[in-house]
């Protein structure tokens, strides 16, 4: 058994998530495809995590395992699987690790960047949520502050009953503006299924002031069902960072910057 570990960064506009489906084209069912073509043999890859439909990576982790040893650099396996791979799919590192290297079970933290952008943009469409309401920045940050920390986020999660448990321990959530954006970025060990993109819904309700600051409260404190309708579109967010343990976490700086 040979394990890679793989860095890749994606456009996810033209896909339907990271995880293979029947019937749809994914990330993952891209990167298998290439490797099998590569390789000639069958090959297990499994992600960090999984993306929705249209969420963006900047860089995602995956391990690649064959049952037969090779003997190739992982510069020539990540220049191999390049030429293969759609262009909105780019293998930025392929190593050997150490060990049995799992890219889900081993990270310790994921980190998300998602870019609100304060006017129409002709060239970042695809990469931003315009939002042409003004937002109370001062508002928003003050619910920023209140997720930190553990917290049961179930009126956060599409699917709360699916899940193992909806508790989530969030390391840092942070709002910032740089020229026409306004970026939400939040790191923790692990997320529920479009958490991140209700969390900024409800923030830009907040923002929009249809929704206070004790009720953005009251959806960390109680199980509501009412959050679908604040849920963000995904074009907005990307997946920053995945963290592993000595890793350091990265400068913050926006994944399509908007002028």
């Amino acid at each position: 058994m040979q394990t890679w570990k793989l860095t890749l960064e994606y456009d996810g506009t033209r896909y339907a998530g990271w995880q293979v489906q029947q019937n749809a084209r994914t990330v993952q069912g891209e990167l298998i495809n290439a490797a099998q073509t590569f390789f000639n043999t069958k090959v297990d890859i499994c992600g960090s995590g999984r993306t929705d439909a249209g969420v963006h990576a900047l860089n995602q982790v995956a391990h690649l395992r064959l049952k037969e040893s090779v003997l190739l650099s992982g510069r020539k396996i990540q220049m191999g699987l390049n030429d293969l791979l759609p262009p909105d799919i780019h293998i930025l590192k392929v190593e050997s690790p150490f060990g049995g290297f799992h890219a889900r079970h081993d990270a310790v933290s994921r980190y998300y960047i998602y870019q609100i952008s304060k006017r129409r943009t002709a060239f970042g469409k695809q990469y931003v949520w315009w939002v042409k309401d003004k937002l109370s920045l001062e508002t928003m940050d003050k619910c920023c502050k209140l997720l930190t920390g553990k917290h049961d986020f179930h009126s956060f999660c599409e699917t709360p009953k699916e899940e193992k448990s909806t508790i989530v321990t969030v390391e840092t959530a942070q709002l910032f503006t740089t020229g026409d954006l306004i970026l939400f970025r939040v790191g923790a060990s692990h997320f529920l299924w479009k958490m991140v993109r209700r969390i900024v819904g409800a923030l830009v309700e907040v923002g929009r002031g249809n929704l206070t600051v004790p009720e953005f409260k009251k959806l960390l404190e109680t199980k509501s069902k009412d959050t679908a309708p604040f849920t963000a579109p995904p074009s907005g967010l990307f997946l920053t960072q995945v963290l592993y343990k000595g890793d350091e976490i990265k400068k913050i700086e926006p994944p399509f910057p908007v002028r």
